[in-house]
């Protein structure tokens, strides 16, 4: 049965690929992305490849853009829209970390808030929050982002209860770490700030954590499975993908529980 979904931050990565992906297998797809010019581009792409695909400028920080969730009819809203930051918590700089902030929860929330109101009102339809293995499982010099996901998920989990009387579904997505850029640009953002004399932060600890960033799985993969969730009726509340990833974040979650200073 095809569905209309609307996504937001559909502009790059994971949610650029999983719209396309998603028209192509004959969903009506409502594709929103932050600026102009990625809008313009997927506009190409989708008018190439002959995809059903409404695409919009939508910054979900911008209350004008928000407003236009009411104007569509969906039966489906991602809340995919992210960015990404990385620092030691015990220094970033509190306008970077209000930013990710601003973008990650507040915003996310609002846009959520509108796709809310419709679905009610309809009675049915899901909402799907793109969490992220950093909304469980935390690492050093991650934690601006890995703080924001994991707001994600203690906001899901109660949407899930106030919704569900309301005939809508809730869940989270939550991909490992994919080699789409997003993860890259986060680790370098740090550097614009930091400064071996002023911050106590050791340069050589942070650079060992990017390190690990080589060895970043193929996207295609995990877009793939989001195209298989997000239009699906029933599949658990979580989705954790890879395997791997879900294994890990079951360990994380019982580890803490044993967990001593």
């Amino acid at each position: 049965m095809t569905k209309t979904i609307f996504i937001t931050g559909a502009g790059s990565g994971l949610g650029r690929g999983t719209a396309l992906g998603l028209a192509k297998r004959g969903h009506h797809v409502i594709a929103t992305t932050e600026i102009t010019s990625q809008k313009t581009d997927l506009m190409r792409e989708a008018q190439e490849q002959g995809l059903n695909m409404d695409v919009l400028k939508l910054d979900i920080t911008n209350e004008r853009d928000r407003a236009l969730i009411d104007e569509y009819d969906f039966d489906v809203f991602v809340a995919n829209a992210a960015i990404n930051e990385g620092g030691a918590l015990g220094e970033v700089p509190m306008d970077r970390f209000r930013a990710i902030f601003e973008v990650n929860v507040f915003a996310t929330l609002e846009s959520v808030q509108h796709a809310a109101r419709k679905l009610v009102k309809k009675g049915s339809g899901k909402i799907v929050f793109l969490s992220s293995m950093a909304g469980i499982i935390t690492t050093p010099f991650g934690g601006p982002y890995a703080t924001t996901k994991h707001a994600i998920e203690g906001m899901a989990l109660t949407l899930k209860d106030e919704l569900e009387p309301f005939g809508v579904q809730v869940a989270t997505i939550n991909p490992g770490a994919y080699n789409t850029g997003f993860n890259d640009r986060a680790a370098e953002e740090k550097w614009k700030w930091f400064d071996e004399e002023r911050n106590f932060t050791r340069k050589e600890d942070m650079e060992k954590q990017d390190a690990g960033l080589k060895n970043q799985l193929d996207p295609e993969d995990m877009i793939e499975k989001m195209i298989e969730i997000i239009p699906a009726d029933h599949h658990k509340f979580r989705t954790a993908y890879p395997e791997k990833t879900e294994k890990q974040m079951k360990q994380t979650e019982q580890d803490r529980w044993d967990m001593e200073i």
